[in-house]
């Protein structure tokens, strides 16, 4: 069956749409898109370059800025359920961190995939600790149950493993066993003080243990401050960075 509008409703309903679309000045006639492909055979426009020259020189010199050197690769490949620069990375946000709260009984600062690039054996620099934490995340400490930090052990359990530091555990059949937490045995009934990230802490990986703490901080520290920091004051000790795989996460 069809429905007919009489004409004259029509233009009671259409008019005032018109009239509106009418008063603009302006009427997009024509369209076109086109593709420029960026390759190898796009020549440098030196206009451009000139005028960001100054801002890279000077960006460059304060990235290629020696923080410390190191006496082997720190790197993110994992070996049983740990890598050299999981460890690195872990212990040194614990450090920092626990200037502020020496409470703090263990900590996840980061997943295994939020390691983004090895550092070298030799010099690092401030180049190389930005491209290894690209982002702003901020460091925080949960106090939460000991069933939750069950939840996390369980996730860190059934990844294979992540970088931790304050923990030590073995992967037994995909589950955790023989827990040890600030060189204590893991009581389910006891609460922990856990050092984690904003981004972990928000869910990510499916991590939901930090969404209802008995309490929380806010350090005002970045992980990539305090990597820094922590290259840093090993370098003012006259030392170099000389980690190595310790065992802390081991698979049975």
């Amino acid at each position: 069956m069809h429905t007919f509008i009489p004409l004259k409703t029509l233009s009671f309903i259409l008019g005032p749409l018109l009239l509106y679309s009418c008063s603009s000045n302006y009427h997009l006639v024509k369209s076109n898109r086109t593709e420029y492909a960026v390759t190898k055979e796009v020549k440098a426009d030196s206009s451009i370059i000139r005028t960001y020259q100054p801002y890279k020189l000077k960006l460059d010199s304060q990235m290629n800025v020696i923080l410390g050197y190191s006496e082997n690769l720190l790197e993110k490949k994992m070996t049983g359920g740990e890598s050299v620069l999981g460890d690195f990375f872990s212990d040194a946000a614990l450090a920092e961190a626990r200037k502020t709260d020496p409470q703090i009984d263990f900590t996840m600062p980061s997943t295994n995939g939020g390691l983004r690039n090895d550092l070298p054996s030799g010099a690092i620099t401030l180049a190389n600790v930005f491209q290894l934490m690209p982002f702003e995340n901020e460091l925080i400490v949960f106090e939460i149950k000991g069933t939750e930090v069950q939840s996390l052990l369980d996730y860190i359990a059934r990844t294979g493993g992540q970088p931790v530091s304050g923990l030590k555990m073995k992967i037994v059949a995909g589950k955790p066993a023989a827990v040890i937490i600030n060189g204590q045995p893991f009581d389910q009934t006891k609460n922990y003080h856990v050092l984690t990230s904003d981004y972990i802490a928000g869910g990510a990986d499916g991590i939901s243990c930090f969404k209802k703490p008995v309490a929380s901080k806010v350090l005002n520290l970045k992980i990539r401050d305090a990597l820094i920091s922590y290259i840093k004051e090993t370098q003012a000790r006259g030392e170099k960075i000389s980690t190595k795989l310790d065992g802390r996460i081991t698979h049975d």
